[in-house]
């Protein structure tokens, strides 16, 4: 079992509800604070955001990649991801109020220097996305702040999962992993939930979840039934 801020999970432990807001606020603070209204009002017991230094993530090629569509806010990549980040000022914002609707806040770093905002900010564990599985100095870096860290498996092979995880283990021995299928909307043809029970089997010290991106709530329903202590859902 691991403790996330206030909250027991694993064992007989209610499965943990972690909404997914990641960018969905579209760089807009109020809009932010009207998602984190509605996770509360729906149950969840966490939200969860993404803190990233986009200068540190992407190459100058990426930043200056044209990306003008309808979805873009921006004329370029780098444009884009910036409009959709938020301030410093604003997490610390968003995190006091969270504190005062008693929903915990949380974020995923993708970068050493996002990880320790995060510290700083005081979240009670840090969520790894799929994409930084592979990124182990960031695993690592992440694994010495001492706390509950939640690893998210997409587009991962099991030599990789295992790798990360016995990265992490002799430094911090506090560790979810959730199955996750990398498409968005996925499929339910995609989505292969017996991966829970084999990480069950695989590493039987840690907890496992499943963290979805599908439409619905059938998959992680299902997900709980299968025996997942966390649920991660993208929430808009």
């Amino acid at each position: 079992m691991i403790k996330l801020h206030n909250q027991i999970v694993g064992g007989d432990h209610p499965t943990f509800i972690i909404a997914e807001i990641g960018i969905n606020h579209q760089g807009k603070i109020e809009i932010a604070k009207d998602l984190i209204m509605k996770a509360k009002e729906c149950g969840a017991h966490a939200v969860k955001f993404q803190k990233r230094n986009i200068s540190r993530i992407l190459t100058k090629e990426g930043l200056d990649m044209v990306y003008d569509n309808r979805n873009s806010f921006g004329k370029t990549y780098g444009e884009h991801k910036k409009a959709l980040e938020l301030r410093g000022s604003d997490y610390k914002a968003l995190k006091e109020f969270s504190d005062d609707l008693e929903i915990i806040f949380c974020a995923s770093g993708w970068d050493e220097d996002s990880i320790d905002f995060l510290n700083d900010l005081n979240v009670p564990f840090f969520k790894m996305a799929s994409a930084d599985l592979t990124n182990f100095p960031l695993l690592i870096h992440t694994a010495k702040k001492g706390k509950p860290i939640i690893l998210s498996t997409g587009m991962s092979s099991m030599k990789i999962v295992k790798t990360a995880f016995s990265l992490i283990k002799p430094i911090n021995n506090q560790i979810a992993i959730l199955q996750c299928t990398s498409t968005y909307p996925s499929d339910f043809s995609e989505i292969n939930l017996n991966v829970i029970r084999t990480y069950q089997t695989e590493f039987p010290e840690a907890i496992i979840g499943y963290s979805g991106h599908e439409q619905g709530i059938a998959i992680p329903s299902a997900a709980v039934a299968m025996g997942a202590k966390i649920i991660e859902k993208h929430f808009l």
